[in-house]
């Protein structure tokens, strides 16, 4: 059901407010979606699941409990990253991975290297 015209000149009105009164937070609410924030939650996870192999190789002969500790990291981890990625679905993970991550930036980057250097770039 639209809005009717009363109620949509107040939503005007609210988010001309809320633009003047916090334009910086304005700024940053209308640019952060679900999807980066999970993104961002996943590399951090990925970054805390490596760690704690890490720690668990490094310090599994001398230590069981350092490296139990290790392990433990490892699972949460694993945890947060699953609940991320659950969270994203299959089109936060497509939002993602076209156009806007890593492997993107690396494809322009090699393209524009292997055009510099007179080569055909993909």
């Amino acid at each position: 059901m639209p809005l009717s015209e009363e109620e949509h000149r107040i939503l005007q009105e609210i988010e001309k407010n809320f633009y003047e009164n916090d334009p910086e937070f304005a700024s940053r609410v209308k640019s952060e979606t679900v999807y980066r924030h999970a993104g961002r939650n996943i590399k951090w996870a990925l970054l805390g699941f490596v760690v704690g192999l890490a720690v668990l190789i490094m310090t599994f002969t001398t230590s069981v409990v350092l490296g139990s500790v290790g392990f433990l990291v490892m699972l949460g981890s694993s945890v947060i990253f699953e609940q991320n990625l659950r969270r994203m679905g299959k089109a936060g993970w497509n939002e993602i991975s076209n156009g806007k991550g890593l492997s993107s930036q690396l494809n322009r980057m090699s393209s524009k290297f292997g055009k510099h250097f007179g080569q055909k770039g993909s």
